[in-house]
């Protein structure tokens, strides 16, 4: 059965300006790479979403925080960078350099897309929907911040709740960087699980996600960082998912995965410090569908966007695609292999994160007082 991808050529829009980090270009770069390695036939379907209403954002924003992005967007894609009160309301990397494009009303399909998806989902037209260019997780209700404007992540999970009742929603962040935003969320919330696997926040920006962080109130339990040591390989991401992520999964029974990520866990990304070869991310792909059929009907809404290195990006990204749609498909790391891939140097620390991580959830889950003895190699 196809997936739906959700894109639109606008969302090249989303651009910082030349020097900057995050640049537009990754919106070519990648749907042109996936309709030279697979036509688009029956495997998958591009469809364009209108974007997001101010009523949209205001199930995740406040207002000021929505006019105050509107207004400075726009007035900095006209060449008026005019940075009164952005600090207020925007963090310093979220400043744009000179050209940036219409960062706001791009930011407005990126949630319309989530929105769309979940429709298509619930609507049984579609079991999996893919949105390029979302996982904006650093953003919160009243601040953007780490590139991101408006967390669709949390949108989607939010929208889900209200029009479709959803009870129990899984969202799995596999992005380097810890989802501080989406945390923020969903910190008191029960029927939302919150998974994160990122490097370790004392190594990498947003420096949060700790094991230790949990949840609060009612949601205590529900939220589950799993913090990946630096060089974190292969071996490492499948022992998690064995031992922790697919246990929990199990038990919380979803209605729907909300999964967020792009290449960032890459060794060659530039920004972060982690190892997970190309074929860790078509793992993670299979992985999170092999879970999705188990427990909710194979529904999953995907959200990709992030990576630094541009030649990396449009494979890492195949690969997770591939994995999460089951496409008959091989995809090989853009350079030949290197030491780095071949064994996992972090393995030994990730199984103390492990244990870690389970010592704080065992309270609240039946699935984290035994382990996999099949896992312990």
């Amino acid at each position: 059965m196809a997936i739906a991808i959700l894109y639109r050529e606008e969302l090249r829009e989303y651009d910082f300006g030349p020097g900057h980090p995050f640049r537009g270009d990754r919106y070519e770069i990648f749907p042109t790479f996936l309709q030279e390695k697979l036509p688009e036939d029956d495997n998958y379907r591009f469809i364009k979403a209108d974007p997001a209403t101010e009523e949209d954002l205001l199930l995740i924003c406040r207002r000021e925080y929505i006019d105050f992005t509107r207004d400075y967007f726009k007035a900095a894609h006209e060449g008026n960078l005019d940075h009164v009160k952005f600090g207020l309301f925007q963090s310093i990397d979220n400043m744009p350099f000179d050209q940036p494009g219409k960062l706001e009303e791009t930011a407005r399909i990126i949630i319309g897309q989530a929105k769309l998806g979940c429709d298509l989902i619930q609507q049984d037209k579609y079991k999996k929907a893919v949105s390029i260019g979302g996982g904006m997780h650093h953003a919160k209700c009243n601040f953007g911040e780490g590139f991101c404007l408006y967390n669709d992540v949390a949108f989607t999970a939010k929208y889900l709740q209200q029009k479709y009742k959803l009870q129990r929603i899984l969202i799995l962040d596999t992005d380097a960087h810890a989802g501080n935003g989406t945390a923020e969320y969903f910190r008191e919330d029960s029927h939302v699980l919150f998974i994160d696997l990122h490097q370790d926040p004392r190594t990498l920006y947003p420096g949060t996600g700790f094991a230790s962080d949990i949840g609060s109130g009612k949601g205590k339990g529900f939220t589950v960082n799993i913090p990946m040591p630096p060089n974190a390989a292969y071996d490492s991401y499948y022992r998690i998912f064995g031992e922790i992520v697919e246990p929990l999964a199990r038990e919380f029974n979803p209605q729907i995965i909300i999964r967020n990520g792009g290449s960032d866990p890459h060794p060659d990304d530039g920004l972060t410090d982690l190892g997970l070869p190309v074929r860790g991310f078509h793992m993670i792909g299979e992985k999170v569908c092999h879970i999705a059929d188990e427990v909710c009907q194979g529904k999953v809404i995907d959200l990709i966007a992030s990576g630094y290195n541009k030649r990396v990006l449009p494979y890492a990204w195949l690969a997770l695609l591939s994995g999460l749609a089951g496409w008959n498909l091989e995809v090989e790391e853009p350079e030949p292999a290197t030491r780095k891939f071949h064994k996992d140097p972090a393995y030994a620390q990730t199984k103390l994160v492990e244990a870690e991580v389970k010592g704080n959830l065992k309270p609240y889950w039946k699935c984290l007082q035994t382990s996999n003895p099949m896992l312990h190699f």
